[in-house]
């Protein structure tokens, strides 16, 4: 006989829920961290720092974990409050195309202090394209204007077929100004195009560019960098927490059908 509240009603028993566990998306920026947990509508959006005052520490750097004990401390504290202590969550992470070969490796032991049950790594312009509702099954053309760091891929089959990156302009500096960060944007497209001209790039050409992060808060580089590729270009809706919100679907995709996806070593937690 299904459970009954005190009036009666027939209602759900809890326990396929306390079996699937919480789940944690993350987005883990150079400038910015962001983190969705499951059963919380909102999205933690912090600088990504430990420490204060002359001890402040800036534990990724330019797309890279450079203090994995540093990431390890600032998630605690962040999700201390949202799972509970003696939870396994699955974890859902994101990467930047092109990632240094130690930066998995350092994000999985950062992760131990989450005690997860199982990791699972996505790229971050991947991420966009599943916030975005975009249909992965045609090429895209994902751009992913981070505080420190610009990323441009190409998707083919759903997964990163081609991508280039640089160091984001400073703000101050001449490179910043909209019409110069255009012109960089514009030159990595090119440079791909060139250096590997597949056809899968001219149809997501055709397609248009996906803009997402901070940098895409601004419509004056859209317009230019639509006026000089001579292409549609499109904002994602929220494009600062889009990386984390792609996530946050492969997290749900990944509770519902444990198999999908490689997971991510782990040290087993101390």
């Amino acid at each position: 006989m299904s459970p009954r509240d005190a009036g009666g009603a027939r209602r759900r028993p809890a326990w396929p829920l306390r079996r699937r566990g919480p789940g944690i998306a993350l987005d883990l920026g150079s400038a910015r961290t962001r983190v969705w947990t499951t059963g919380r509508g909102d999205i933690l959006d912090v600088p990504t720092v430990v420490g204060r005052g002359a001890g402040t520490g800036h534990p990724v750097r330019r797309g890279t974990i450079v203090d994995s004990e540093g990431v390890a401390r600032l998630l605690s504290r962040l999700v201390a409050e949202r799972v509970p202590r003696n939870a396994r969550p699955v974890v859902v992470f994101t990467t930047p195309v092109l990632s240094d070969p130690g930066h998995q490796a350092a994000a999985a032991d950062a992760l131990r202090a989450l005690r997860p049950r199982t990791v699972l790594a996505i790229d971050g312009v991947k991420a966009i394209a599943l916030a975005a509702g975009a249909d992965l099954s045609r090429p895209l053309l994902v751009v992913d204007l981070g505080a420190h760091l610009t990323e441009v891929a190409l998707l083919a089959d759903g997964a990163v077929a081609v991508a280039r990156r640089s160091a984001t302009p400073a703000d101050g500096t001449a490179g910043a100004r909209p019409t110069e960060r255009a012109a960089g944007i514009a030159a990595l497209i090119t440079g791909m195009f060139s250096d590997d001209p597949r056809p899968q790039m001219v149809d997501a050409l055709d397609r248009g560019l996906l803009l997402a992060g901070g940098g895409a808060l601004r419509p004056k580089l859209a317009h230019l960098l639509c006026a000089r590729l001579r292409v549609p270009v499109q904002a994602v809706p929220q494009p600062q927490t889009a990386a984390v919100r792609g996530a946050a679907r492969a997290l749900d995709a990944a509770r519902r059908h444990p198999g999908l996806g490689t997971p991510v070593d782990t040290p087993p937690p101390a």
